[in-house]
């Protein structure tokens, strides 16, 4: 399955605008989940493209840009992990092994290119500003933002529009003579966002809210399993009885997230009125864990 011009067209112009909606606007549009689901609707295969922006959304949920660092371009890479998965037939673990955790490798290396070409644009900026030259000024820095959108849109115009042919040899492979490796690549990328949720918990303050971790994974795991068990007596009893049409769905995310955003505002709640009290003291002291967290006004 070949390209159309006009997925290629919006998927480049998409791919260089996330950039700057990341480092500006800050709305979700620059998320791998987005950029999942505009890709699949681009496809014409929204399901696909969930699927692979929520696993590489979870990859990356730990990692951040602390200081200006760079960071893997998990967007870039669910962009074309979702167009080639599509095209090609690829499952959705062997794409974001192969395609999707690759190219968000590679990317990088062009992320730190586009930051050094930016700092020309920031010496014409300090140049209009000695010269008082404010038009000067909003042109540069308006103009900054060209290395940081090309950094993205190049390489992904390229790949969709060169790199079809060679991707369908790659997977020919890998369901053939290669499949020992497609099947360790389809393992891995089924493993990344367990990755993804290590490197989290290495940062959040896991020791101090132990309980709420242990409370959460055991009400998912208790409800996970009741649930399953109900969708699976559902269809046993519509196997049976015809007339059965009762629909008996698993258990919504949306019902474990509010549990979650409950045990939140009881525990925000109790930080306010800690603070409170604390703020009425004669005398405020800052006190820091062991994990480097301020217990003192933090509100």
């Amino acid at each position: 399955m070949e390209f159309q011009w006009w997925q290629i067209l919006i998927l480049s112009l998409y791919s260089g605008y996330q950039i700057l909606d990341e480092l500006q606007l800050y709305s979700a549009m620059s998320s791998p989940v987005f950029a999942g689901l505009v890709t699949g609707l681009v496809m014409g295969d929204m399901v696909t493209g969930l699927k692979i922006g929520a696993a590489m959304q979870l990859m990356v949920l730990g990692v951040g840009t602390f200081g200006g660092a760079s960071r893997i371009d998990a967007n870039s890479g669910t962009i074309l992990a979702t167009a080639f998965s599509v095209s090609a037939g690829m499952s959705v673990d062997q794409a974001v092994g192969t395609i999707g955790v690759a190219v968000a490798t590679l990317m990088l290396q062009l992320d730190i290119l586009a930051r050094m070409a930016n700092t020309w644009f920031q010496h014409r900026v300090d140049k209009a500003i000695d010269n008082y030259d404010y038009k000067g000024i909003e042109r540069n820095f308006l103009l900054g933002a060209l290395p940081w959108s090309l950094s993205r849109l190049i390489p992904v115009f390229l790949a969709l529009t060169f790199g079809a042919p060679l991707v369908q040899q790659i997977v020919d492979y890998l369901n053939g003579p290669l499949k020992w490796l497609g099947d360790g690549l389809s393992l891995a990328g089924a493993v990344m966002p367990a990755v993804g949720f290590a490197i989290l918990l290495r940062y959040l303050p896991v020791k101090k809210h132990i309980p709420y971790l242990i409370l959460g994974f055991v009400i998912t795991a208790l409800f996970t399993t009741i649930f399953g068990n109900m969708q699976l007596i559902g269809t046993g009893l519509g196997a049976v009885n015809k007339e059965f049409t009762t629909v008996l769905n698993g258990l919504p995310m949306l019902a474990v997230a509010l549990m979650g955003l409950a045990f939140a505002l009881i525990r925000f709640r109790e930080h306010s009125v800690m603070n409170a009290a604390n703020q009425a003291a004669p005398k405020q002291t800052q006190v820091e864990d062991s994990e480097g967290e301020i217990d003192d006004d933090e509100i």
